[in-house]
C-alpha cells in the first residue's frame, strides 16, 4: 500500500460538480492498493500516516502529527499511487489491486486513522474525482507499507 501525503491548509473533493468532502488544515492522503497488500499493510500505513510528524510546533519544527495541530484527514482513493514508471513513457498498473478488495482496504486505512482520533473525509471509491487543495510548505511525502523505495 502506498501513499503521497500532503500537508494542507484545505482539501476539498468534488463529484459530479459538487462539493463531496473536504477538510480544513490536516493531510491530503492519496491512497494506493497494490494487489498484494493486506489489512496489516493498511493498518500500519493508517498508524505511521497519523503519526507523521509535518506539522510546525511553536518553534517553527515539524514535530507535530495531525492530531496535534487538530487537523483531519482527506483520504483519496488513488490507483495511479501504485503505477510503475520505471520503463518507458506509458505507466504500468498491473500491480494494483481493483474493486472490491481494493475498496476494502481503503476502508481498513480511513477506519485505522479515525479509530486513532483522527477525522477523516474521504472520496468516493472508484469515481471521477475533482480535487482542490493549497498545498501547505509544500510537504509532500511518499509513504509505503514496506519499505519498496
Amino acid at each position: 500500500m502506498r501513499a503521497v501525503v500532503q500537508r494542507v491548509s484545505r482539501g476539498d473533493v468534488t463529484i459530479d460538480g459538487a462539493i463531496f468532502a473536504g477538510i480544513d488544515r490536516g493531510l491530503l492522503v492519496y491512497l494506493g492498493v497494490d494487489a498484494d497488500d493486506t489489512e496489516d499493510d493498511a493498518l500500519a500505513l493508517a498508524e505511521r500516516t497519523a503519526r507523521l510528524r509535518v506539522f510546525p510546533d511553536a518553534d517553527g519544527k515539524m514535530n507535530l502529527d495531525v492530531s496535534g495541530v487538530g487537523g483531519a484527514m482527506l483520504v483519496v482513493s488513488a490507483f495511479t499511487v501504485s503505477a510503475d514508471a520505471r520503463r518507458g513513457r506509458r505507466p504500468s498498473f498491473d500491480s494494483a489491486r481493483s474493486g472490491e478488495g481494493a475498496a476494502r482496504l481503503v476502508d481498513r486505512f480511513c477506519e485505522a486513522a479515525a479509530a486513532l482520533g483522527v477525522p477523516v473525509s474521504r472520496g468516493r471509491f472508484g469515481a471521477d474525482m475533482k480535487i482542490d487543495a493549497v498545498n501547505d510548505g509544500p510537504v509532500c511525502i511518499l509513504m509505503d507499507s514496506r519499505k519498496r523505495f
